[in-house]
């Protein structure tokens, strides 16, 4: 692992996999923002230092803000000492945001189990419902233990990066 940072490397790797995350379906904007705030050296950038390093309008990073900040990929928070609003993208965001996405799951599931209700025993429209219902369960079940694995992983990781530290640069 280098010990120097790559600014220009770091901004041009950051551009493809902004790029990466639209090809799959994200906002490209939102996708560039994400990326920029996450090898950002702080992890937190001003909605003006993303439109200056994006070269992007003001409105289009508001726009891929907004995006983020609804995923829960992204959060909000004040400049000490300021009125400025600097965006964050935290070390765990893609778990908080799939824990979110969890309980979006659980709440399809239970308007899903009222429709089955009412759909009628034996009807087509049960059938799907009840086969969508299957799967919403699932998913909640294998997230519930991707979760649990993810957390065993995380102290791996987070012990690792700090015996790194420990060791110090080159070690």
């Amino acid at each position: 692992m280098s010990a120097e940072r790559d600014d220009e490397a770091v901004r041009r790797y950051a551009e493809q996999f902004g790029n990466l995350l639209a090809d799959t379906g994200w906002p490209r904007m939102a996708g560039r923002v994400f990326s920029a705030i996450l090898t950002s050296e702080a992890g937190r950038l001003t909605a003006a230092e993303l439109s200056d390093q994006l070269q992007a309008s003001p409105a289009a990073v508001s726009g891929a803000v907004n995006y983020l900040l609804q995923l829960r990929l992204a959060s909000r928070e004040r400049e000490p000492g300021s009125r400025r609003d600097v965006y964050v993208v935290q070390d765990d965001s893609w778990y908080q945001s799939m824990m979110s996405e969890n309980q979006a799951l659980i709440q399809w599931a239970n308007s899903l189990r009222q429709v089955l209700d009412a759909a009628g025993d034996g009807t087509p429209a049960q059938e799907r419902v009840r086969i969508t219902l299957g799967f919403f369960e699932f998913l909640t079940d294998e997230v519930k233990g991707l979760a649990d694995r993810w957390m065993i992983r995380r102290a791996e990781l987070d012990a690792e990066i700090a015996a790194e530290k420990e060791a110090g640069p080159g070690a």
